[in-house]
């Protein structure tokens, strides 16, 4: 049985404060790791919340980067967009570019480990408008930022935030929102129409619109998909029972990643396990985030040629 850890693969849908290492939240006397699944999304950002709170220092932010590079080049990562919420951090702490500075520095650092990293930031639905103008303003300023994204509760629209994710999409940023997470094709929908979306982040609810399947098909948009993340939010009731099965048998491009729940490693484990996906299936899925991500071409040609190095394949 080939090792999943050596398998090369992309992971585009990660945010950086819920990967945080239990003993490093242990140690800053943060809350304990919850033992089992969410009693809902509410419950989860709670948790999540006091996470970040513990985020309040240049060397906090900073090694929290870092360990994250350390974990995911362990798992066989070779290329991460990892998702930060830099300006609500930055109004927190009364610093708008320190906290965001601070991660680009660990990420830096993380080169080391043989991982290349990209940042999205994202801004929550529930939160002002004028809070993502301020994070598009960040975005500009630095080169490791390649996009922008709404995310939280999906029951917010996106339609006042249309003319700041207008103005992004001219500046040529990228556009990743979550949708058909939670909610379902109407949410979709908006996020392609008003968001400009070029992936989706989620997007298992798709499937309760075949008409909608039949566009995001045909258009190309790749979901970042999650299944141990919707086990425990309560959106999916077993992993057995998880969806990613039926969006690729509808032709969909799907793409493998943790939300920050687990290690990607795991998660191609899971799907071996439990799903029963074959070793070329699980290649294959590497080589779709591979191509499904915003990274320079020949990052993209690397993990697709690990992928086939893996395989066994010339």
């Amino acid at each position: 049985m080939r090792d999943l850890r050596l398998l090369p693969k992309a992971h585009l849908h990660v945010h950086l404060e819920s990967t945080v290492r239990p003993r490093t939240v242990r140690e800053w006397g943060g809350p304990p790791e919850p033992e089992g699944p969410f009693a809902g999304f509410r419950e989860f950002a709670d948790q999540r919340a006091r996470v970040r709170a513990l985020l309040d220092t240049p060397e906090r932010f900073r090694r929290v980067a870092l360990e994250f590079c350390q974990d995911e080049a362990a798992q066989g990562t070779r290329y991460a967009e990892v998702t930060f919420t830099a300006a609500s951090h930055g109004e927190r702490v009364g610093a708008m570019e320190m906290p965001l500075e601070a991660v680009l520095d660990g990420l830096a650092e993380g080169r080391r480990h043989g991982i290349e990293c990209r940042v999205l930031l994202d801004h929550s639905r529930r939160r002002p408008v004028e809070r993502l103008w301020r994070t598009l303003k960040l975005a500009g300023r630095y080169d490791e930022v390649i996009g922008i994204g709404l995310a939280g509760d999906e029951s917010h629209p996106l339609a006042p935030f249309a003319e700041v994710l207008d103005a992004a999409r001219d500046t040529g940023l990228r556009l990743v929102h979550h949708a058909g997470e939670a909610a379902g094709p109407t949410s979709v929908r908006e996020a392609l129409e008003v968001g400009h979306a070029e992936r989706l982040g989620h997007g298992i609810r798709v499937l309760d619109d075949p008409a909608l399947v039949a566009e995001v098909r045909e258009r190309g948009i790749p979901l970042e998909v999650c299944p141990t993340s919707n086990v425990l939010l309560g959106l999916v009731p077993t992993f057995a029972e998880h969806p990613l099965p039926r969006l690729r048998a509808a032709g969909l491009v799907v793409t493998v990643n943790t939300d920050g729940e687990t290690a990607l490693a795991d998660e191609y484990a899971r799907l071996r396990e439990v799903l029963g996906l074959t070793d070329a299936d699980l290649a294959g899925l590497a080589v779709a985030g591979a191509e499904a991500s915003f990274a320079p071409l020949a990052v993209k040609e690397r993990i697709k040629a690990g992928a086939a190095a893996w395989l066994g394949r010339p």
